[in-house]
């Protein structure tokens, strides 16, 4: 998973022309200015810019958690549920990023609807993403289509433990506003990901059907 996130860097382009990118904030400019989104979610202060930022970041460590939870509830023979679906998840957004050469709001409007809250967690996002980041595309969102796609398996892993799943619904959802309002992303690369997720989970019920019915064929045939 993290060869194939660096690979993505090796394919970036030598110039990018922002023709995309111009398109795709006029959506942005309407949700943050014309909605008021980012005056609602500042609005109590620094506390909800800090959650979003926490949540931002936290999705490095959403398989850990989504994994420690089907042990927690002895579900470990339900890993290939959630690591089928949350790496198609990952891999149908990776794969999507050469087609779409864009680079973040961030970098390409700097300072145009920033957050006007100043946090540590934003500043150390602002680091991973400067050092680390992905340049060769933002569409769709890797982010929130491996946290809808992580949400998808714990519900089709954990259907039990509705807590579960539903927590990391409400996870991904802050996700997807996250990478709106700092910047990370624009809304169609959330919605896109919203997309990603959805269809990985869709596939990967199909791959996990089909290879489990081979599977009885094959014994049965033993």
């Amino acid at each position: 998973m993290l060869l194939a996130y660096k690979e993505m860097g090796w394919l970036a382009p030598a110039a990018h022309y922002h023709h995309l990118e111009e398109s795709w904030i006029t959506v942005d400019r309407v949700l943050l200015r014309g909605w008021r989104l980012r005056g609602a979610i500042e609005s109590a202060g620094p506390l909800f810019p800090s959650i979003l930022e926490l949540c931002y970041v936290l999705v490095y460590a959403l398989p850990a958690f989504s994994m420690s939870m089907l042990y927690v509830y002895r579900k470990w023979r339900c890993a290939e549920i959630l690591l089928v679906i949350y790496l198609l998840g990952l891999f149908l957004s990776y794969a999507q990023f050469p087609y779409w050469p864009s680079e973040p709001p961030w970098i390409v409007f700097p300072g145009e609807d920033a957050p006007t809250i100043d946090t540590f967690l934003r500043r150390f996002n602002r680091w991973i993403l400067g050092g680390y980041g992905i340049h060769t595309s933002v569409f769709p969102s890797a982010h929130v289509s491996g946290a809808l796609a992580a949400a998808l398996a714990l519900k089709r892993a954990l259907g039990e433990r509705p807590w579960v799943y539903r927590s990391v619904f409400v996870y991904a959802t802050l996700v997807a506003f996250a990478t709106v309002y700092g910047r990370y992303h624009y809304a169609v690369d959330a919605l896109a990901g919203v997309v990603v997720g959805a269809v990985a989970a869709a596939l990967g019920r199909a791959l996990l059907g089909s290879h489990r019915f081979r599977g009885k064929t094959e014994a049965a045939g033993a």
